[in-house]
């Protein structure tokens, strides 16, 4: 019998259930074991090839729509692998063991590829292009910009599984994407830096929430207009070509 390919970090192999809080000296042991792990390595690069598929995919969609429509929806792609830290933490809190076939079996946001889009209305049109590929299957959706978060988050969330062909065969990956305007883009990046400032107290983080939620409602705000800015132009443009159609 195949002997099941189950790879636990070393210094947990005997507490695969009793999970430690990680404290700072325990997070570092940890991140040095995963670091060093042949398995959490060959993990990594299968999830960055994900990656490389699923920005592959926009990338061409970016190119076919500036050929057909004379414009690129996607301003820009980014993406990331999860680090170890975050892994880590995040099987903490599912009560999960610290394994490679844990994480790929349990976490749907260890490849990350975020999209940014000028307007709106891209942001739903790439979705709906992404979700047609036959080869890609859409495991989940969180529409953080009809129902935002509380303080005011507004993002696309996409969970796919796509397949990724390898030396030793065909492997499903799982990829979160995130598809935002430049300006939701903007507020979430600010969000997340004043989110770790260290020194601030309850009273001024309570202010800076309720601002940085004042904030994120402009932005929308903004957005629609030059959505509608847009559509307008877009309108004139196309009358503009029935005229010279009919003349």
């Amino acid at each position: 019998m195949e002997k099941q390919n189950t790879i636990l970090l070393p210094s947990l192999r005997e507490k695969e259930t009793d999970l430690p809080t990680i404290d700072g000296d325990l997070m570092e042991e940890l991140k040095i074991l995963m670091q060093h792990s042949q398995a959490f390595q060959e993990m990594e690069m299968m999830y960055a090839c994900a990656i490389r598929e699923v920005r592959t995919k926009a990338e061409v969609l970016n190119h076919e729509m500036s050929v057909r429509y004379h414009r690129n929806p996607i301003s820009n792609i980014s993406a990331r692998v999860k680090s170890s830290e975050s892994i880590a933490q995040k099987l903490v809190k599912k009560g999960l063991p610290f394994t490679v076939e844990a994480i790929m079996a349990n976490l749907s946001d260890v490849a990350g590829v975020r999209i940014i889009c000028e307007f709106i209305d891209d942001i739903y049109t790439i979705a709906a292009m992404l979700a047609m590929q036959d080869d890609l299957k859409l495991i989940k959706i969180k529409d953080y910009i009809k129902y935002p978060k509380p303080n005011g988050y507004r993002s696309y969330h996409m969970i796919v599984e796509i397949p990724v062909f390898f030396s030793k065969g065909k492997t499903p990956m799982r990829v979160e994407i995130q598809i935002r305007t430049i300006a939701m883009d903007f507020w979430a990046s600010l969000d997340h830096e004043l989110k770790y400032k260290k020194n601030i107290n309850s009273e001024d983080e309570e202010i800076i929430a309720g601002e940085l939620l004042s904030c994120a409602d402009r932005i929308a705000e903004t957005d629609m207009i030059m959505q509608q800015i847009r559509m307008k132009l877009d309108a004139v443009e196309e009358d503009k070509e029935k005229a010279e159609i009919v003349i």
